[in-house]
């Protein structure tokens, strides 16, 4: 009996004894776990815990960097981030939503009527925006005066302002806006109702504008009537000018001609006389009021001739020329050009298959523009005559393109292989060029990093694998599609639109606006009409040149997010 009772007090007491370990075990447990969620993310630490096999160990908190950042350096990082990328990093904590708010400086929103009451928001968190793009959609209702106006005295330190289809904006609301953005030094509007006073407003308050471009502009409906626009403070200020299908661009012409610091003018697709504008700026030139300075003219579709091209020769810093699609300029006007722009670097020639320019004037350019660097011929006949003489007098030829020649064939190429030591890139479209021809580049350009060639019947995919055996690091891209309509204009194909010069990217796009609360308002640089004209562009066969050229220079120019 006594034995029986003193084996179970042991029994109870060894119970006792396994409790209070278990007890202490939890105790040390829990005491780790309070430690460790009381260490600051600043401060890396130890922390005492037990192990499985009631061992004492060291644990190890990792420190949070990211939380001891500055704020500066945050905002930093986020301006190397894409804008779909700096919107989740926004929703990570409060701090970064603040942070990455304030450190946007470029924002796109859709412009559609249902923004008004959101804009003081938007800007609460986006309060130092200076690149702003309002786009609205063509069926939708877009903000009127009282959101810009609104905008302008929450963002008065604006720099750029792209303005789409903003339909119900008046020249009483620009006006306004121009008063409370002085600082502006770039306008780009499309689509938009306003008319010369608007224009007016913004060249007289905006005395810093560098660039101004403008595209249908329908407010003003009778050019002869309207008021002329210019040149304003900002004319001593500009200094690249583009008007894009206007049927009124002849009101610009104050503008242009006061413009004396002007470098780029770009006119596409803009009805009226334009030989007079020219011939009045030649005339200033010689007075030494005119605009000398010019280095960069884009012409397409216009109503200009050879007495333009030769008023436009006494621009003599002219570097960089564009005819597109202008049928009444002939070889005289482009040898008027080649023997008096000794700095001319790049020529887009589109012939619109009018045999105005051939032989003649390319001989003149050969003599002439011993510094052009890239040729682009679109619809236009060289034969092996003058694209030897541009081979053997134009050293610095780096970049060809060949489009629509009929007269190309495997002796041009042959040619080209031959004397164009420094070509490096290479585009044949649409020529009667053959498997003969990719065999004589195989030997010939020595310094050729890349070819193209495109719907080229007599090329073969068997000529293109055989020049990339032999030319091991040529790229070569080869499409044996069958030959369409040549409609290769580099503006149609979205190149001269965006301002490129063989053409370098221009970047307009905006970064989007930011996740979280602007969600519904705020949309992307890249939409869905940009998109849609990229995937038209393709299907219509009119981006080959402008695609394969942006390539060859190498992108944007500049940063995508601000």
């Amino acid at each position: 009996m006594g034995n029986t009772a003193s084996t179970a007090a042991a029994a109870v007491a060894s119970r006792r004894e396994s409790a209070a370990v278990q007890g202490n075990r939890s105790g040390i447990s829990s005491k780790s776990r309070s430690v460790s969620s009381s260490v600051s993310p600043m401060i890396s630490s130890t922390v005492n815990s037990v192990d499985d096999d009631g061992g004492s160990r060291r644990d190890f908190v990792e420190p949070d960097y990211i939380s001891d950042l500055p704020d500066e350096c945050l905002a930093s990082v986020f301006q190397s981030l894409s804008s779909a990328d700096r919107n989740r990093c926004s929703l990570v904590c409060r701090r970064w939503l603040q942070i990455e708010g304030q450190s946007r400086h470029r924002v796109s929103l859709n412009a559609q009527s249902e923004l008004l009451p959101a804009i003081p928001s938007l800007f609460s968190r986006f309060d130092s925006v200076t690149k702003l793009a309002l786009k609205c959609d063509r069926r939708s209702a877009s903000i009127g005066d009282d959101a810009l106006v609104l905008i302008s005295r929450r963002c008065p330190n604006l720099t750029r302002l792209k303005l789409r289809a903003c339909r119900e904006l008046t020249d009483a609301g620009m006006e306004a806006f121009a008063k409370n953005c002085k600082g502006l030094k770039k306008l780009s509007c499309g689509s938009c109702m306003f008319g010369s006073r608007a224009m007016n407003a913004v060249l007289e308050n905006c005395g810093s504008l560098e660039e101004l471009s403008v595209k249908r502009l329908r407010g003003i409906t009778d050019a002869a009537a309207a008021e002329p626009i210019g040149p304003g403070t900002a004319a001593q200020s500009l200094r690249t000018i583009c008007l894009k299908e206007l049927y009124n661009g002849q009101c610009f012409s104050s503008l242009i001609l006061g413009a004396k610091n002007l470098r780029t003018l770009k006119l596409f697709r803009c009805s009226g006389d334009w030989d007079k504008l020219f011939q009045l700026i030649a005339e200033r030139s010689a007075g030494g009021s005119g605009a000398p300075s010019i280095v960069e003219i884009h012409l397409e579709r216009l109503q200009i001739s050879d007495v333009g091209l030769q008023a436009i020769s006494n621009c003599s810093n002219l570097e960089i020329l564009h005819l597109v699609k202008t049928p009444e300029c002939t070889d005289v006007g482009l040898i008027a050009i080649s023997e008096r722009c000794k700095l001319l670097r790049k020529l887009h020639i589109d012939g619109w298959k009018a045999n105005r320019i051939g032989d003649e004037g390319l001989i003149g350019v050969a003599k002439g523009c011993p510094n052009l660097q890239e040729l682009v011929l679109i619809g236009v006949n060289p034969t092996k005559l003058s694209l030897e003489m541009l081979a053997s007098n134009c050293l610095n030829l780096e970049r060809l393109a060949l489009c629509g020649s009929d007269t190309v064939g495997d002796p041009e190429i042959s040619c080209i292989a031959a004397k164009c030591v420094a070509l490096k890139k290479l585009c044949i479209k649409g020529c009667p060029v053959s498997d003969h021809g990719m065999e004589a580049l195989a030997s010939g350009c020595p310094n050729l990093v890349k070819v193209k060639v495109k719907k080229c019947k007599g090329v073969t995919s068997e000529g293109g694998d055989w020049l990339r055996q032999i030319r091991v690091s040529l790229a070569v891209n080869l499409d044996t599609g069958d030959t369409d309509h040549q409609d290769a204009s580099a503006s149609d194909g979205g190149a001269q639109d965006n301002g490129l010069e063989f053409p370098p990217m221009a970047a307009h796009n905006a970064g989007g606006a930011g996740g979280g609360a602007s969600a519904g308002v705020a949309s992307s640089s890249t939409g869905r009409s940009t998109s849609f004209k990229s995937r038209l562009g393709l299907l219509s066969g009119r981006s080959l040149v402008a695609c394969t050229l942006r390539k060859w220079t190498g992108g944007n120019t500049s940063a995508r997010h601000g």
